[in-house]
């Protein structure tokens, strides 16, 4: 069949799949998981999968963590931790002049406040309140990075976090967050933010991932930069630098904590539990809480600890906290026998209060205190008095209470735009000046799509499905791996021609299936047809997902799992694409066509797309509807929707799609009515 008439036939599912804004059930007929595999619903399939690859990296980690006995094995640890850790972030960026400004004051009863704006890198402010004590300077700073409140740093728990270290004798710098506070980083057209603090973090991180970035790259250099501005002042000795903050704030406390080796003492609250019982309780949080490959690399929570032994550093937690106790006393307990090699178990402490979430007081005091001993070297038991916080109007520091309405003002977004720019420059000579083999060398790279010959034969299990007119059809499910089943229907067709289609949609194979539909009208003309649901499609896609689903997809948190392993779904994705094409391909029943007609339509274009270009032997013609039409759209688009779940790390420091859709033959591919990143079909281009 010529790629004109597979065309035509393709075009009649557009009504069927713009109709479809949810996915269609599939009718009975055409349904083919049990009720169960493997126990759970076909729904959770992913979920199980993931986990179970997780539980064996985090077996492989205590083996190594195990084989740590002098203090040299211990610095060679978090050397390697170290590194990984940075090159995860991206690097980070130069440092520039802070151009910190004091744009206000207000005087307290044993301390006063300094309202502070500073840049973190050009002309993306940061907002913060410095908190100084009435005493002799020099005296110690303490970074308080903030939870994920909306109001940010002018939280009650932060600011008496801050004037109980202050009333210590010690000084507060509390900053906001992006997308917190006054850093809102998307504002509507009356200046208000447009999404909470965590769903503002994800959407950063989307387009953040495929630059190598993370949402915890802006929140790092942030801090540091914070720490900065905290050691520029004459008052604060730079040798004597803490940092201590909960929840989110405990994340970037924990960050910090092992990245930047000026913060002498440590304590994180309500964060640091183990990945393992994070992912078996309350599962993935938003973007800058999860690490690429970290699972796969093994970086777990005691690892932030660790990577600063022995400096003192203290575990604040909570009982009731959905922060598992568990994993934190594990965690703990690993970060204990860590210190105790290197002779310094009493650097390293858990703090456990019979409570829910939250700074509490007695964490706020243990934060205080902990902090005292260490870097006043008083070691005593203080209380928390009363304090008068200040309203949101008072802790405000911009003039309108927003730093991106300031003049010239540049988000995260914006950074990530600049950035994207620069590295479509270099993608482009890559591209132009390399052999086209060394230039998908690097896709290959980048994604871990593994070779056709690497990928072994799959299972195949068949059983009878309904008979048509002209055609039958065979229900399918198909093992490319343990954990993993791909239903499929193989129309076969009473007069075949020896050619295959491996038919794909976003929305479940079941969408084009029915009488009349598009894969009828290929059967017609003699094709033999495989509408395959690839891994987390169809019937096993996932469900629910709360309110991240809107802008991240349903299978958010399977995603961010498969993140942290380093298993994209794009990749897994897509080296399901090729081995259901080679077992099509070769099929008996379908005549061993050897290659095969592939239409792609929706959000598995991507994984399809990849396949067609690293493997183009084994396809005929390839069709890609109703596709992103490229990722450095995603970084352009603040609000991207459904575009999680084909990101890859890095990918746009290599190549986007029109990379490799221009690796293909013009006349045996077609790109048809391709996406922007809403969602939105884009204008034609004659």
């Amino acid at each position: 069949m010529t790629l004109e008439l597979v065309l035509k036939a393709v075009l009649s599912s557009a009504v069927a799949l713009s109709a479809a804004a949810e996915p269609a059930k599939p009718e009975d007929s055409l349904r083919v998981l049990p009720e169960k595999l493997a126990g759970v619903a076909p729904q959770k399939m992913m979920h199980q999968y993931l986990m179970r690859l997780a539980g064996e990296a985090f077996q492989r980690r205590e083996a190594a963590l195990e084989k740590l006995k002098t203090p040299e094995d211990v610095a060679a640890y978090q050397q390697r931790m170290r590194e990984f850790f940075v090159a995860q972030l991206g690097g980070l960026p130069p440092r520039g002049p802070l151009n910190a400004r004091v744009v206000g004051r207000i005087d307290r009863d044993g301390y006063r406040v300094e309202k502070i704006i500073f840049e973190s890198q050009p002309q993306h402010y940061v907002t913060a309140l410095l908190y100084l004590p009435e005493v002799k300077p020099p005296y110690p700073g303490v970074l308080v990075p903030c939870g994920h409140s909306a109001n940010g740093k002018a939280m009650e728990a932060y600011q008496r976090a801050s004037i109980l270290l202050a009333r210590s004798g010690m000084a507060a710098l509390c900053y906001d967050p992006i997308d917190q506070g006054e850093r809102y980083q998307l504002l509507d057209d009356k200046g208000k933010p447009r999404f909470s603090p965590t769903m503002g973090h994800c959407l950063v991180g989307v387009g953040s991932i495929l630059l190598g970035r993370n949402t915890a790259t802006y929140r790092v250099w942030d801090g540091m930069r914070a720490i900065d501005y905290l050691t520029s002042r004459p008052e604060i000795d730079p040798q004597r630098i803490g940092c201590t903050g909960n929840s989110g704030g405990g994340t970037l406390t924990a960050y910090l904590m092992a990245l930047d080796e000026r913060i002498a003492c440590a304590a994180a609250s309500c964060y640091l539990t183990s990945l393992q019982r994070l992912l078996e309780t309350i599962g993935p949080q938003d973007a800058e809480q999860n690490i690429h490959a970290q699972i796969a690399f093994g970086m777990d929570h005691a690892d932030y600890v660790i990577m600063r032994a022995p400096k003192p550093t203290l575990m604040l937690t909570a009982t009731y906290d959905y922060f598992d106790i568990g994993g934190a006393w594990a965690s703990f307990r690993q970060a204990k026998r860590t210190f105790a090699r290197l002779g310094y178990p009493e650097r390293v402490d858990l703090v456990e209060t019979d409570a829910k979430h939250g700074f509490s007081p007695q964490l706020r005091i243990g934060a205080a205190r902990w902090m005292r001993r260490w870097l006043l070297r008083i070691d005593d038991a203080i209380e928390e008095p009363e304090a008068n916080v200040l309203t949101d109007p008072q802790a405000q520091c911009t003039p309108d209470g927003q730093v991106m309405l300031l003049p010239g003002a540049r988000s995260v977004f914006d950074l990530n735009i600049e950035l994207e720019k620069q590295l479509a420059a270099e993608r482009a000579k890559l591209w132009q000046h390399s052999d086209r083999s060394v230039a998908l060398a690097q896709v290959r790279r980048v994604t871990g799509i593994r070779r056709l010959a690497e990928l072994p034969e799959p299972k195949v299990e068949t059983q009878p499905g309904p008979v048509r007119s002209g055609y039958r059809i065979q229900k399918m499910i198909i093992s490319p791996e343990d954990g993993i089943a791909l239903p499929g229907l193989l129309f076969l067709p009473e007069k075949p021609t020896g050619e295959a289609c491996l038919y794909l949609n976003s929305g479940g194979k079941h969408v084009d299936a029915g009488p009349g539909g598009a894969i009828e009208q290929l059967v017609a003309k003699g094709q033999t047809v495989l509408a395959v649901d690839l891994r987390g499609c169809g019937e096993t896609q996932a469900t629910g997902g709360g309110g991240y689903a809107k802008y991240l997809g349903p299978e958010w948190a399977d995603g961010f799992i498969a993140y942290m392993l380093q298993r994209p779904y794009l990749t897994m994705r897509a080296e399901d694409v090729l081995v259901c094409a080679r077992w099509l391909a070769g099929a008996e029943m379908a005549g061993k066509p050897g290659r095969v007609h592939l239409v792609s339509i929706g959000n598995v274009g991507p994984p399809a797309l990849h396949a067609a270009a690293l493997e183009p032997q084994l396809f005929a013609t390839a069709v890609f509807r109703n596709c992103l039409e490229r990722w450095s759209l995603v970084v352009s688009t603040p609000v991207a929707k459904n575009q999680f779940i084909n990101v890859v790390h890095g990918a746009l420091r290599v190549y986007d799609l029109p990379d490799l859709l221009a690796t293909l033959p013009k006349d045996k591919v077609r790109f048809e009515e391709p996406l922007d990143a809403e969602g939105n079909p884009l204008a034609r281009k004659d």
